[in-house]
């Protein structure tokens, strides 16, 4: 369709060409046509007008027609083998089976005619059979025009590779590159690529991705995999790495606001971590139990407050009594108030609440600590026994 209306463009300029030497000192010439008894007077340049719209109509009809009705054939046409479909076809169906592992001998062949797309795609079949050294050598052969698509397979190789410096130093120049014009209109799902690089990048180097000053923020499967990453390797860090995490936390703070519940959880366990942020970590224990009640939160915001230099136990005991008033029946509020009661010679009140909850494995433990009288090696050799427990939490109080 598009070479049809250059065609008749190319055509229309040399007639005007044409026409504007011949009609130099002579004028537009007349034309006069009498059928049926309708007559019409023009000029040349009138009629020849029309026939070039009334052969474009018709050739755009033809070609419509055509391929309309070559489409309807198709419908109807019995595939009898692979080879007989169109090469978009094929790439269709290898798309919609995913078997790119088993054709990529055809699937090379195919981008092999392209002078645009031939380095970057044979460079990642060849990633795909883990011939990195070959797959980097192509890139660096591919046009410039596809200079998006190379950086985006160089971040992968590194990936792949556990290049670290290598992925991080290609995914910041991406992220910060201004894209080509010519993909623009991919410009969603070129971000979400990259997004989804970063994820990785997160995940397969969680302190590393501290250090980023252009990615965005990731998503939400992504930042889960990446928090739970970063509690597995805490011991990993250095200093310089907890002050990036610290920062983080305190740019972002705003957005983690946002986060669902269980990212959040997430970054309360970061912050326990983290003695120099007690102050977020409070005030996000707080914001996420007035949100709904959840026990692993409870317990790190209370143990929290007991494990301060000076812990305030009248403040505790208020926040506590509002929790109650908030989610009554909760057998953990009771734990946690026999500790208060303990640790302000409230001995009575502790011993009333043993009562409570017979069934309860919290407070069942409370029921069998208290008969040891601070015998300290009892009490430990309790504590291994029910922390054993998956349900259980371990006891730091």
């Amino acid at each position: 369709m598009k070479q049809t209306l250059l065609a008749y463009a190319f055509l229309s300029l040399i007639l005007i060409a044409v026409m504007s030497v011949l009609s130099y000192g002579t004028g537009g010439g007349y034309v006069y046509v009498l059928w049926h008894g309708v007559q019409i007077q023009t000029n040349l340049w009138v009629v020849l007008l029309l026939a070039m719209v009334l052969g474009l109509c018709l050739q755009i009809g033809w070609l419509v027609f055509r391929r309309d009705l070559s489409r309807r054939k198709r419908k109807l046409a019995q595939v009898l083998d692979f080879n007989h479909l169109h090469a978009y076809e094929q790439m269709g169906v290898i798309w919609m089976l995913d078997g790119k592992e088993e054709q990529q001998g055809f699937i090379q062949q195919v981008f092999d005619r392209s002078a645009l797309l031939k380095q970057v795609v044979r460079s990642e079949l060849l990633s795909r059979q883990h011939q990195f050294a070959e797959a980097l050598n192509l890139l660096e052969e591919s046009p410039a025009a596809v200079f998006e698509l190379a950086e985006i397979q160089r971040i992968e190789i590194s990936l792949a590779q556990n290049d670290a410096r290598q992925a991080f130093t290609h995914l910041e120049f991406l992220q910060g590159h201004e894209l080509s014009p010519w993909l623009n209109r991919l410009n969603v799902t070129y971000l979400q690529r990259l997004n989804e690089l970063w994820g990785r990048f997160a995940v397969q180097f969680p302190w590393k991705y501290l250090y980023s000053t252009q990615s965005d923020q990731l998503e939400i499967s992504a930042c889960q995999a990446w928090l739970t990453q970063l509690l597995g390797q805490f011991e990993q860090a250095d200093v310089e790495d907890l002050q990036r995490l610290q920062q983080r936390y305190i740019e972002c703070a705003e957005q983690i606001e946002l986060l669902p519940f269980e990212i959040r959880v997430l970054w309360l366990k970061v912050l326990t971590r983290l003695p120099e942020m007690a102050t977020q970590h409070q005030q996000l224990a707080l914001q996420l139990l007035q949100q709904q009640f959840d026990q692993d939160v409870f317990y790190l915001w209370f143990q929290q407050q007991l494990l301060k230099q000076r812990p305030d136990y009248d403040v505790v005991e208020q926040q506590i009594n509002q929790f109650e008033l908030q989610y009554p029946g909760i057998p953990v509020f009771t734990f946690a108030k026999w500790h208060i009661y303990m640790a302000t010679q409230r001995s009575s009140l502790a011993d009333q609440l043993l009562s409570m909850y017979p069934d309860n494995i919290l407070m069942s433990y409370l029921r069998i600590k208290s008969t040891f009288h601070e015998n300290e090696e009892l009490i430990q050799q309790l504590n291994m026994v029910f922390e054993k427990d998956a349900n259980f939490i371990q006891f730091k109080i």
